[in-house]
């Protein structure tokens, strides 16, 4: 199964984290197969902190890929889950 991830990057006590989609079964440390985007909890400008390529992340959500709890509340923060809904909602009408 393949899921929408974050990757931990930075250094110690600031973090800084790459929404990446890889594969459940292998290990959090190997390469992953797409970069989506990035996300800094530390960055002050709220605009800065989730930056996310929608197209990308709209085609992987449609092949199947499963956001992890983490990553899902990000997509809903950018307002890109619900865009992936409405465009499953257009499809099927």
């Amino acid at each position: 199964m393949v899921k929408i991830k974050l990757k931990r990057l930075g250094a110690l006590h600031k973090p800084c984290f790459r929404i990446v989609v890889q594969d459940s079964r292998k290990s959090p440390v190997s390469s992953y197969i797409d970069l989506l985007g990035t996300y800094r909890p530390l960055e002050e400008d709220p605009n800065n902190k989730v930056t996310i390529d929608e197209e990308k992340t709209i085609s992987w959500l449609k092949k199947g890929a499963q956001p992890t709890d983490k990553t899902l509340a990000l997509l809903k923060h950018a307002k890109l889950w619900q865009k992936f809904i409405e465009s499953k909602r257009d499809k099927e009408d």
